[in-house]
């Protein structure tokens, strides 16, 4: 079990929210923290830590006004540690090698694969044709519904039609490279992670998984390491002291880097 760093951007800034409460209207969300640092300075400390595998994403739609300075912000980050950084948000067979060309290591994708509902074989295919199976991360975010978890999309608004379960999981394996999977539900409220999740996604054997959502202590990082049996990397946000939170950037290293 390894930390994973991560950049959240929104509305061109390096921001930690309450995953949500994302609204597209207005460009609006719950924000926990606003930093006065770029995305490439958060990128140049990963770098210089030697932390691999972490993700920067982009939170606003294309459509919004907001999109291109994300963006902009991104490649920045992706200039500054070239192949450190995967990156996701609107991430689309046309934009996809665009990323990559611009130092991603991998681009992750969800709406544009699970669209309208389902999930689209053929998209996934294009896909795994531009960019290689071992350049793919699919992120699986969901939230709990009548007893189940599902997939959610569009900046984790919109309910898919796709419960997550072990047998997807083995069943997408085929076409990327890992998983990155946010507890919407207790995605920046720091009261811990979601178990009930953590248990559904440490039955999948055949790719590494990215866990997000709740970590607020060291506490909830054994629990995580005891429900998975130490085979599943997670990334924190608003507990973490680079974006205003208690858990120390340097002890986090220390114990799982």
């Amino acid at each position: 079990m390894k930390f994973r760093p991560c950049i959240d951007i929104h509305n061109g800034k390096v921001k930690q929210i309450v995953g949500g409460s994302l609204q597209d209207e207005g460009n609006q969300a719950k924000e926990n923290f606003v930093s006065e640092m770029n995305a490439a300075d958060y990128a140049r400390l990963y770098q210089e830590k030697h932390l691999s595998g972490g993700h920067a994403i982009l939170l606003n739609p294309v459509e919004s006004e907001y999109y291109r300075e994300d963006v902009r912000q991104a490649k920045e980050a992706l200039s500054a540690y070239p192949g450190g950084l995967q990156v996701g948000g609107g991430i689309t067979e046309a934009n996809a090698g665009e990323f990559i060309e611009a130092g991603a290591s991998h681009v992750i994708v969800t709406s544009y694969v699970f669209s309208e509902g389902q999930i689209r074989f053929d998209r996934l295919e294009a896909l795994k044709n531009k960019v290689g199976k071992e350049r793919l991360v699919l992120d699986l975010s969901c939230k709990p519904k009548d007893g189940q978890y599902f997939i959610v999309t569009n900046r984790w608004q919109k309910f898919t039609n796709q419960p997550l379960d072990g047998a997807l999981m083995e069943k997408l394996s085929r076409y990327c490279d890992e998983y990155l999977v946010h507890g919407v539900a207790v995605e920046g409220t720091g009261t811990g992670i979601d178990c009930e999740l953590v248990k559904i996604l440490a039955t999948c054997n055949e790719l590494p998984v990215t866990y997000a959502g709740g970590i607020s202590s060291f506490a909830d990082l054994e629990l995580l390491d005891s429900l998975s049996g130490g085979r599943m990397d997670f990334t924190i946000g608003s507990a973490l002291d680079l974006f205003g939170g208690n858990m120390k950037f340097d002890e986090v290293l220390s114990r799982y880097h």
